[in-house]
């Protein structure tokens, strides 16, 4: 990507290394995003009660699940010069090396996306390539990330409420072989094919013309 903005035109969500300084770019920014966090209680069961006692024995880790869209099919390039930077986040990072123990670690990482900043460890990737070209170099990818907290406990992931909101919805064009799901994440919901569809007069979602504007449904 020779810009730093998304497909879209808009400032992409981005995964830095924290050890390398190494930055991935969004090509399209995601359309959701997960945070959970799960305690751990122990129950005393008590004769003649309705429920039990609770007694709390251990806070778990913030987890933040997401999945990453790339897509070179424009220029043709190896959609894999994008996602090996991901993977080197799951890597061992040789200059972590313990003094005493001479063991090492992959590097802590940050999801950052305007007032969200996660600090975290990748525990989970998984890559799917679901487009090539007729020599078989993969040219679109869809990475799914699952990041856990490594910030102190005290903290909480740097976002304010209300801060994050969804864009306004601006035209997008269509690529050559783009599928009808893809348009429709980049209009903020993968879900939305049959609105995109209906909205912009599409017959054939499996042929659509390249360079074709696509005007995103009303929410």
């Amino acid at each position: 990507m020779t810009q730093n903005l998304t497909r879209g035109g808009l400032q992409p969500a981005k995964m830095i290394n924290l050890a390398s300084n190494d930055e991935v770019l969004c090509m399209f920014n995601p359309f959701e995003y997960s945070i959970v966090k799960q305690n751990t209680w122990e129950r005393d069961a008590q004769s003649g009660q309705d429920a039990p006692s609770l007694t709390f024995k251990r806070g778990g880790p913030m987890r933040l699940t997401l999945t990453l869209y790339f897509d070179t099919l424009a220029d043709g390039a190896d959609v894999r010069q994008h996602t090996n930077k991901l993977w080197q986040m799951m890597m061992v990072d040789k200059p972590s090396e313990h003094a005493k123990s001479g063991k090492s670690s992959p590097p802590e990482v940050a999801f950052s996306w305007g007032r969200l900043y996660f600090k975290a460890i990748v525990t989970n990737m998984t890559q799917k390539f679901t487009l090539f070209t007729p020599e078989g170099t993969p040219v679109r990818a869809n990475v799914n990330v699952t990041l856990e907290q490594s910030f102190p406990a005290h903290e909480f992931p740097e976002q304010e409420a209300g801060a994050i909101s969804t864009p306004a919805a601006q035209a997008i064009t269509a690529t050559q072989s783009d599928r009808i799901d893809n348009l429709a994440a980049q209009t903020g919901n993968a879900n939305n094919m049959r609105a995109l569809a209906e909205q912009n007069n599409i017959d054939n979602p499996l042929n659509i013309p390249a360079g074709q504007q696509l005007t995103p449904p009303r929410q």
